[in-house]
């Protein structure tokens, strides 16, 4: 995958608990479901 057309401001790193937002650290991301998404009748 070609991410060079992302462009991304410069932000100040924090820390929410151990994980690193902002910055340089990779945007994280959170779910509330804890069954497969794949699975439709789930």
């Amino acid at each position: 995958m070609n991410n060079s057309w992302i462009v991304r401001k410069k932000t100040k790193p924090i820390f929410v608990g151990d994980v690193g937002v902002g910055g340089d650290y990779p945007i994280s991301i959170q779910s509330m479901t804890n069954t497969n998404t794949a699975d439709v009748k789930s």
